[in-house]
């Protein structure tokens, strides 16, 4: 015999963590294949993508500026003592114009992008879920996925590729400045010297990962904004998860890009 006021949903045992997992990885796929299907058909939200662009590019110019320009500057200064005992201060311009270029302009980028447009993406979708304004706005005939998820992933995927560049631009500024001062050097040497050693591929691979990191920013913001709960508690909880699971995705994405474009340089 049942026991009274048993209720089968109430024993029903709860999925696992991972059969969870999985079926996250299954709604995180089938969020990505909706943004392609959605974001490259018309009718196109042209006024929105650039709106997002400037809030993603232009509002983060002062802090990637000053992050940029100190890391060249440090780096330069803590690479010179080594190359200082060989005597060779000389490939400073080389050494910094790679490292910059290779992997610490997108990856520094890609982490003040998180930190910065992921949270900001996450809490603002988070909060439209949570006061029901997504929910208007599928009732007032708008698409709600085109007009906010699609435009800021693509805001994202097209700045921060931009935004790599500039910092690596920042960056030599810093380095060259360090290297003025203590070398006297020029800047026309300095600029010759470090732009013989950049390579095609380099500049290839640097676009590919900002464009990677780019995606991943504005996917993870958006995934965690938009299917937000839980009143402010949720908007809270979709600002942090965004920052932590975008770096986290950025960190493993770098590992796998360098040993990517690794086989192509060992040819």
């Amino acid at each position: 015999m049942k026991k009274r006021g048993s209720n089968p949903a109430k024993t029903a045992k709860r999925p696992g963590k991972i059969t969870r997992m999985f079926l996250t990885l299954f709604d995180v796929g089938q969020f990505i294949v909706r943004f392609f299907k959605e974001g490259f058909l018309p009718p196109y939200e042209g006024r929105e993508l650039i709106n997002q662009c400037y809030n993603i590019g232009y509002r983060s110019l002062l802090l990637i500026s000053t992050t940029g320009f100190i890391t060249g500057m440090v780096f330069t200064k803590q690479s010179r003592p080594s190359l200082s005992e060989f005597g060779a201060t000389s490939w400073l311009p080389s050494l910094v114009a790679i490292a910059l270029l290779r992997t610490l302009a997108p990856l520094l980028t890609g982490l003040i992008a998180a930190g910065k447009v992921g949270s900001s993406i996450g809490a603002e979708l988070g909060s439209m879920r949570v006061t029901e304004q997504i929910d208007a706005m599928e009732v007032s005939a708008t698409n709600p996925f085109k007009f906010l998820v699609s435009t800021r992933v693509l805001a994202a995927t097209i700045t921060i590729p931009i935004l790599t560049f500039y910092t690596a631009m920042v960056g030599m500024l810093g380095a060259l400045l360090n290297v003025t001062v203590n070398e006297g050097t020029s800047a026309a040497a300095f600029f010759q010297s470090s732009l013989e050693s950049i390579t095609f591929l380099d500049i290839i691979a640097s676009t590919f990962k900002a464009i990677i990191f780019g995606f991943t920013i504005g996917v993870v913001g958006c995934y965690q904004g938009y299917n937000s709960s839980k009143g402010t508690e949720g908007v809270g909880k979709a600002a942090n998860s965004s920052v932590v699971i975008a770096m986290f995705l950025i960190f493993l994405e770098e590992v796998i890009s360098v040993q990517f474009f690794s086989l192509f340089r060992s040819v």
